[in-house]
């Protein structure tokens, strides 16, 4: 563990004396980013309240650095902790930085009067997640990525040793996200702080997270670093998926493939297939798709969406009876579609597919758009 630390003990969290969630065990070390994932009503937000205080726990304790936060008082906890949900808040007539420097609250007693160290803090915050330039502008006139920054800004001016997050990209474009995103990992290495958050994009929740909480109705289901979380299959079954697929690997996410007898073969590889594949599955035309190396860009998408995959294990040479595998399935098919302009020199396998199919007067020569 590092110097310090969080961890739960035992939690049980609910609603006016009802276990909702028990047994929650969490430890988290100095620095690093516990992502809380599940469905939608699984209590991800239930938890962060308990943790934050806005609900009594109904068993078990949270700690921090060896004490208990139930045992501290409400400026020490705010010295400690700062809370980010995703209530909106509506402020008349406030610039964003009069916002952030409200952060300032468990230091400034009882009148609010900023001192230069206050004020140095309110600066250094709004620095960290670059809004210097938007300390005038009317929090209420900003937009809402604007917005969570300006929030940020202002837990980080608590000088708090964790963070507690809840949907904090709900209302951000892709820009922001990732610029959020971005943020929050330089401030847990610069700042040494914890963020403990609940999230609904897993792939941002596996690229960001140091370790992972899956929660599922009245349990938390697995605790760990990402890399342990998303095996393959397991968050189809946390989310109770019953149409399209979540690759765990690449954190692709797709649409039911097609069904039906396949009517297309596709060449593709290197990447190249994917727009194609979901073109298709978009007019739902089922498809085969090969000869594809496991390891090759296309195909998780391939194994998602295609009716058959023809691939090959990494590095292996491509046999006769695989390509005639794949002259089979191009001869079931109605038309082929290359996506492809040239090959490399383990791809000389698809060449040859090119050649049958132009052979056999099955080459679309311009593929399908839209």
């Amino acid at each position: 563990m590092g110097e310090k630390y969080f961890y739960t003990e035992a939690m049980t969290v609910g609603y006016q004396g009802i276990p909702l969630i028990q047994n929650i065990k969490i430890h988290i070390e100095q620095g690093e980013i516990l992502s809380l994932i599940g469905p939608n009503g699984a209590g991800k937000s239930t938890i962060l309240k308990s943790i934050a205080g806005q609900l009594k726990l109904l068993g078990g304790a949270v700690w921090l650095d060896g004490r208990e936060l139930m045992q501290m008082s409400g400026n020490e906890l705010a010295r400690r902790m700062a809370v980010v949900f995703t209530e909106r808040i509506h402020s008349e007539m406030m610039t964003c930085e009069d916002i952030v420097a409200t952060g300032r609250y468990p230091y400034t007693g009882k009148f609010g009067i900023l001192s230069g160290t206050d004020r140095k803090a309110v600066e250094e915050a709004m620095e960290l997640v670059h809004m210097s330039g938007l300390r005038d502008r009317d929090f209420m006139k900003i937009s809402d990525g604007q917005r969570q920054r300006v929030m940020l800004a202002r837990a980080i001016c608590q000088e708090p040793e964790v963070i507690l997050l809840d949907e904090p990209t709900s209302y951000l474009d892709v820009k922001y996200k990732l610029e959020f995103m971005t943020i929050l990992q330089e401030m847990t290495r610069k700042k040494k702080l914890s963020v403990i958050m609940s999230l609904h994009e897993l792939d941002l929740a596996e690229r960001v997270s140091d370790k992972i909480l899956c929660v599922k109705g009245d349990c938390v289901e697995k605790f760990g670093p990402p890399e342990e979380i998303f095996e393959p299959g397991y968050i189809a079954r946390l989310f109770g998926m019953t149409a399209g697929s979540f690759e765990e690997g690449s954190g692709l996410l797709e649409l039911e493939a097609p069904k039906g007898a396949p009517e297309v073969f596709v060449i593709g590889g290197a990447g190249a297939g994917r727009k194609i594949f979901r073109r298709l599955q978009r007019k739902g035309i089922p498809f085969i798709t090969g000869i594809l190396y496991e390891n090759d860009l296309d195909y998780p998408t391939a194994k998602a969406l295609a009716a058959e995959v023809i691939g090959v294990e990494p590095f292996e040479p491509i046999s006769e009876e695989q390509i005639a595998a794949a002259k089979t399935a191009i001869d079931q098919c109605q038309r082929v579609i290359c996506c492809r302009d040239s090959f490399g020199f383990w791809e000389q396998a698809n060449v040859r597919l090119l050649e049958y199919a132009k052979k056999v007067n099955k080459l679309e020569e311009k593929p399908i758009a839209g």
